[in-house]
């Protein structure tokens, strides 16, 4: 899937659960990342509460996951940078990628790649998240969680990711239905199918590229 720059951002649209989406991953500093997520709601007119951000959390434990609506920010600069930018009611995913242990450790920890220990537990939370992301499309926050939960206990691992990437439904969306058409095999198959899983495919490896990045300037 292409990416442009637009907003401050490397930015990809697409279409998850028959929702219009817009994935953002702002190239402005991390504590100015509610410049790009400003702009692109109020031009796109965005809903605040179809905004959804993901972002590391140090106050929890590393491959615990936890989403909720608006909040405290935490301490978290990127969090306060959107609030003042957009609202605070936006949908949060936390991913927990736990504390260093000292306060003073914290900036040079949050700025760090993750260790190489760590993939044992990223890498399939980062494919989890992606696979349950229309859930968040469709703002099921519950379901999210489970699909999560379900797809790690498949892949015998679980983890986390961080970044401050946004994703966010498009105001006014169709879903459209189209007709099916029969395969060779007897089966069915979308008419566009192939086209718009292929599409899906390279949003899910978007977002979790995405979600992957560990530095705050990224």
């Amino acid at each position: 899937m292409p990416l442009r720059r637009r907003f401050h951002s490397l930015a990809a649209d697409g279409e998850i659960a028959g929702e219009r989406i817009l994935l953002l991953k702002p190239q402005t500093y991390m504590n100015e990342s509610g410049r790009s997520v400003g702009e692109a709601m109020r031009f796109l007119k965005i809903a605040l509460g179809d905004i959804v951000v993901f972002y590391d959390e140090i106050d929890l434990a590393s491959a615990k996951l936890k989403v909720k609506t608006g909040g405290g920010n935490a301490g978290h600069n990127g969090l306060r940078s959107i609030t003042a930018h957009c609202g605070n009611d936006y949908q949060r995913v936390r991913i927990g990628v736990g504390h260093p242990g000292e306060k003073h450790l914290v900036a040079n920890y949050v700025l760090s790649d993750f260790a190489k220990a760590d993939q044992n537990w990223l890498s399939p939370m980062l494919t989890a998240i992606a696979k349950a992301a229309q859930r968040l499309a469709r703002g099921d926050q519950v379901r999210f969680l489970t699909d999560v939960a379900k797809e790690l206990q498949i892949e015998g691992g679980s983890g986390t990711g961080s970044s401050s990437v946004v994703s966010a439904p498009l105001e006014g969306a169709d879903a459209k239905v189209r007709p099916e058409k029969t395969t060779e095999g007897g089966g069915t198959r979308h008419s566009s199918g192939e086209r718009a899983a292929k599409r899906k495919g390279a949003l899910a490896e978007n977002l979790a590229r995405w979600i992957a990045g560990r530095k705050a300037g990224d």
